[in-house]
């Protein structure tokens, strides 16, 4: 939230705020949000006291997986801010992807506890943010911050019935990530998630604003992209496979090497329905996989 400009308001008004000893609401009014792993959606209001996340059900917010420790971290209110403190956990405390001791957290902040991703909220609508967030929920992947698949299928059933209406040109392209299961097994859930989350970035770093992407399963994403042919869909989908193959994911500083597989159809009428239009692209998508992998077909 931006503050105004002291210089463009009436000295009187700069005065009383300088003598104000109240503490603004907002630094004392604040919450956590459950944004991806179990009890997506959870509110658990901050108070002044110390609040402790772990495994163990004597703490404050009990995260019942193995990836937790059983006292993992602390969020408490210093006078001035929140902040988020690790207590030696195994797999450590994360803040917006890095890893903190300790971190003074400000309104959106992510922390990240084993598998679970909370999001800090604070302000002077606590209420009002909460809800934006749940209907956010309802639509975006909390891991990766694209589209859902519940968002997705409304989606493609839109802009299926748009193409029809209007012999607009709507391709699809449906890749997941190459032995995925290899990378859980090799470097644990906790590496597979930081790669679905890299991923995610790299994904809508690529995209035009009107192109929507989902993740539609564990390691299993779907792009929909209105007004592009099926050469167009072949050639963002073959910058995608080349992006991915040329980045560096990494976990706790260890490389992981990543590709993807892609399936790419055009909407046609001889298609004929919106179930047919997915199934073509991921019949694509399993040639890709069965040519070899870290490829395209369409």
């Amino acid at each position: 939230m931006s503050e105004d400009d002291p210089s463009s308001l009436p000295n009187k008004t700069v005065v009383t705020v300088v003598r104000s000893p109240a503490k603004p609401a907002e630094d004392r009014d604040a919450c956590l949000v459950v944004i991806y792993g179990d009890d997506m959606g959870r509110r658990i209001p901050l108070g002044t006291g110390p609040m402790t996340l772990g495994r163990s059900s004597s703490c404050d917010v009990q995260i019942d997986q193995e990836s937790v420790s059983r006292n993992h971290c602390r969020v408490s209110f210093d006078g001035k801010r929140y902040v988020v403190q690790d207590l030696g956990s195994t797999n450590g405390t994360y803040v917006n992807d890095e890893l903190v001791e300790e971190q003074r957290l400000k309104d959106g902040d992510q922390i990240k506890v084993g598998r679970t991703i909370l999001k800090f909220i604070t302000g002077g609508n606590i209420e009002g943010q909460y809800h934006e967030e749940i209907y956010r929920l309802m639509t975006v992947d909390g891991l990766t911050e694209l589209h859902n698949k519940r968002f997705f299928e409304e989606a493609i059933e839109k802009e299926v019935s748009r193409s029809q209406r209007y012999t607009r040109e709507l391709s699809l392209v449906l890749f997941d990530i190459d032995f995925f299961k290899r990378i859980n097994d090799t470097y644990g859930h906790l590496a597979g998630d930081a790669v679905l989350r890299q991923l995610g970035t790299i994904v809508r770093g690529r995209l035009r604003s009107h192109d929507i992407a989902a993740r539609v399963g564990g390691e299993e994403f779907a792009i929909l992209l209105p007004e592009v042919d099926r050469a167009g869909a072949v050639k963002l989908a073959e910058e995608l496979r080349r992006l991915v193959q040329q980045s560096i994911f990494r976990f706790e500083g260890v490389r992981i090497d990543v590709t993807i597989s892609l399936g790419v159809t055009e909407w046609s009428t001889q298609i004929g329905n919106v179930e047919s239009f997915i199934r073509t692209a991921d019949e694509k998508l399993y040639e890709a996989k069965r040519r070899g992998r870290n490829r395209v077909v369409s």
